[in-house]
């Protein structure tokens, strides 16, 4: 049987201006998810020269059939990790997709 992991989601709220005045984004956590899968990230980012050190990280996350909020601008814990969603993920139609899973979603961690 296959069996997800747990991640939290953070939502953007505004944070207090820099010395510039420019206003800045605070991330806030909202809620724990359950029973999300989670696919290993690629190598794609280790072309010699562009990324030697493979400094990207990308991962593929299956949300749940139950999950159903909007991701657009969020940030995902992921086994203890902060990652950004990449994009407004939506979901496959239910009746297309067996099983738990109908949302893929990019996430992005990048060092460097």
């Amino acid at each position: 049987m296959i069996r997800g992991e747990q991640v939290t989601l953070f939502a953007p709220l505004k944070g207090p201006d820099d010395s510039y005045g420019v206003p800045s984004v605070e991330y806030s956590a909202q809620r724990v998810i359950e029973n999300v899968l989670v696919a290993p990230s690629g190598t794609a980012d280790l072309e010699p020269g562009m990324r030697p050190d493979g400094d990207s990280v990308t991962l593929i996350l299956h949300f749940p059939k139950t999950f159903t909020g909007s991701l657009r601008a969020t940030r995902l814990a992921v086994r203890g990790t902060m990652y950004a969603v990449v994009g407004d993920p939506q979901p496959y139609t239910d009746e297309n997709v067996p099983g738990a899973w109908n949302r893929p979603v990019t996430v992005r961690l990048v060092e460097g």
